[in-house]
C-alpha cells in the first residue's frame, strides 16, 4: 500500500511542516523500533540461556551414562574369577582385578573405598589430581547403595557415580568420576557463537524493522502533509491511494471527508451567493416605495400592499430554505400511520384551492404507510403549485395515489408545456428553473422541487419525472409504505 501527498509550496504547509516535526526518537518509527528490539532481546536472551541449560543437562546425563558403561565390568567380576569362575578370596582382589583390566576416563578416575582405609584411586590424567577430585572422591566414600551426583572440584564440576562391592563379609565402594570442564567449554563456546550470531541478527532486524515501520508510517505522514495543504479557499488536495489495506482504507476515508468538506463549502458559498441574489430584489422594490412614499393614503396604501407582498415572498424563501437545511437531520422528519385512501381524499381537497383549474382524482391507493404527513403534503402541495403555475385556467390537473407491496406513490399530472429532456434533472437543484417555466411563469425561487427531492428521500424515497414537451408532466413522488424498507 502506498500513499503519496502531492507537493505543495504554500505559506501553510511551510508553517504547518515547522509546527509538524518530531524528534527522531520520539517518534512513531522509533517506538515501534525500541519496543519490537525489547522484545527480540528478551526472547533471544531467553533463548540462549535455556539453550545453555539443556546443553549442561545432556552433557551430565552424558558423562553419567559413560560412567555407568566404565563401571559396568565391576557386575561382571563380581561373579567369578574370569579364568577359573571360582569365588574371589577377598574384597581386595577383586578391586585391584577391576583397576588393573579398567582404563578410567580420560578426564576423571576409578576410586576404589575399603572401609576405614584411603581409596586406591587410578587417574586417567595428571589434571585430575591437581583438580582436588581424589580429595573430593575421600569426602564421599561412604555410599553403602548405589549413588550418584556431582561435586565442585578446582577445574569445575564433576559428575561422580557409586556402586557398592562384597566378598563376603568384605564391604567396598567403588565409584566413577568425570570433570566436565572441557565439555562446559565447548558449551560455553557455543553460547557465545549463539549470542555473537543473535547481536548479528538484532542489528539486522533493527534496520529492517526501521525500514518496514518507515514504509508504515510513510502514508501517514503524506496524509498529514496532504492534510496542510488544505486551507478554507482550496480543498482540492486529495491523497493518491494505492492498494486495499487498512492505511488505504484511511486514505480513502480521508479523501471522501475532504470531498464532503469541499461540496460543503461550495454549496455554502452558492448559498450565499443565490440567497443575497434572491433577496436583493425585494429589498430594493420595498426600498424604492418607502423612499417615494407619497403623503395620499391611495399612495400609501398602493406601497403598504406591495411592501407586503414582497415581505410574504422573502417569508416564504426564508421558510424555504429552512426546510432544505432541516433536511438532512435525523429529526426532520416525525414519522406516523398514515391511511393512504383518506390522506389523498384530503389532499384533493387541499390543492383545489391553488387555483382554477379542471382538478380530477386521478385514483386512491388503500393500506397505511408510516410517513411524515405535514412534510409529505408540504411535498405534495409544491408539485400542485408548480402544475398550477404552468398551465392555464381550465386545464386538468390529476392528483392520484398507490400502495403496491411495500412501496406507496403519489403523483400531480398536469397539461402543462412539459419539461425538455436536458432540464429533467437540473430542475431538482436548487434556484433551477426550466427554459419553458421560466416562459410560462416569472414566479418563485426554484426551490420548490427540490423541497420535494428533499423530503422524499429523507423518507428513503425519491421523485420520478414523466415529461416531454408539449405533452405535459407527471411528478411522482414514491417512498416505502413501512419504517425502514
Amino acid at each position: 500500500m502506498l500513499i503519496e501527498s502531492r507537493p505543495s509550496t504554500t505559506e501553510g504547509e511551510a508553517a504547518g511542516g515547522a509546527n509538524a516535526r518530531i524528534p527522531l526518537l520520539a517518534g512513531v518509527r522509533a517506538r515501534v523500533l525500541f519496543s519490537f528490539l525489547a522484545l527480540l532481546v528478551l526472547s533471544t536472551a531467553a533463548s540462549v540461556l535455556v539453550l545453555r541449560q539443556v546443553l549442561i543437562s545432556r552433557i551430565s546425563d552424558q558423562v553419567r551414562t559413560e560412567l555407568t558403561s566404565d563401571l559396568q565390568p565391576l557386575r561382571d567380576l563380581a561373579a567369578g574369577q574370569p579364568e577359573t569362575g571360582k569365588p574371589w578370596p577377598n574384597i581386595e582382589t577383586l578391586l585391584k582385578t577391576f583397576l588393573a583390566r579398567t582404563t578410567p576416563p580420560s578426564a576423571g578416575l576409578l576410586a576404589a573405598c575399603l572401609d576405614g582405609a584411603p581409596c586406591e584411586i587410578v587417574s586417567g590424567g595428571d589434571s585430575v589430581g591437581a583438580s582436588g577430585l581424589p580429595q573430593a572422591i575421600e569426602g564421599i566414600k561412604d555410599r553403602t547403595a548405589p549413588d550418584g551426583g556431582s561435586v565442585d572440584t578446582e577445574r569445575g564440576e564433576a559428575v561422580w557415580i557409586a556402586i557398592p562391592a562384597a566378598v563376603g563379609n568384605d564391604q567396598a565402594t567403588v565409584f566413577a568420576a568425570a570433570l566436565t570442564a572441557a565439555e562446559r567449554g565447548q558449551v560455553d563456546d557455543a553460547v557465545r557463537l549463539a549470542i555473537g550470531v543473535s547481536i548479528v541478527v538484532l542489528l539486522l532486524a533493527s534496520l529492517f524493522i526501521w525500514l518496514a515501520a518507515g514504509r508504515v508510517i510513510a502514508p501517514l505522514q503524506a496524509l498529514s502533509r496532504t492534510a496542510r495543504t488544505i486551507s478554507k479557499t482550496d480543498l482540492s488536495g486529495r491523497i493518491p491511494v494505492h492498494g486495499g489495506d487498512e492505511i488505504a482504507e484511511l486514505g480513502h476515508t480521508f479523501n471522501g471527508m475532504l470531498d464532503r468538506l469541499e461540496t460543503a463549502f461550495a454549496d455554502q458559498k452558492d448559498f450565499l451567493s443565490d440567497v443575497s441574489h434572491e433577496l436583493r430584489t425585494p429589498i430594493t422594490v420595498i426600498r424604492g416605495h418607502i423612499e417615494t412614499l407619497e403623503d395620499s393614503p391611495a399612495a400609501r396604501q398602493e406601497a403598504i400592499a406591495v411592501v407586503q407582498d414582497e415581505l410574504d415572498r422573502m417569508s416564504r424563501y426564508v421558510d424555504d430554505l429552512l426546510v432544505l437545511t432541516k433536511a438532512p437531520r435525523p429529526d426532520f422528519l416525525h414519522l406516523g400511520p398514515v391511511d393512504l385512501d383518506l390522506y389523498t381524499h384530503d389532499l384533493f381537497a387541499k390543492v383545489r384551492s391553488l387555483g382554477a383549474r379542471d382538478w380530477r382524482l386521478d385514483g386512491t391507493g388503500v393500506g397505511v404507510l408510516i410517513a411524515d404527513q405535514h412534510r409529505l403534503t408540504q411535498a405534495v402541495m409544491n408539485l400542485a403549485d408548480n402544475a398550477v403555475r404552468h398551465t392555464h385556467d381550465g386545464e386538468s390537473i390529476w392528483l392520484g395515489s398507490s400502495l403496491i407491496g411495500d412501496n406507496a406513490r403519489l403523483w400531480v399530472r398536469d397539461e402543462g408545456p412539459g419539461i425538455n429532456a436536458s432540464d429533467r434533472d437540473r430542475i431538482f437543484a436548487r434556484y433551477a428553473r426550466g427554459e419553458a417555466a421560466s416562459q410560462t411563469s416569472g414566479e418563485g425561487a426554484g426551490l420548490g422541487l427540490s423541497i420535494v427531492r428533499a423530503i422524499a428521500d429523507a423518507h428513503g424515497g425519491g421523485v420520478e419525472l414523466d415529461s416531454r414537451p408539449g405533452m405535459g408532466s407527471t411528478f411522482t413522488i414514491f417512498i416505502p409504505a413501512g419504517p425502514g424498507q
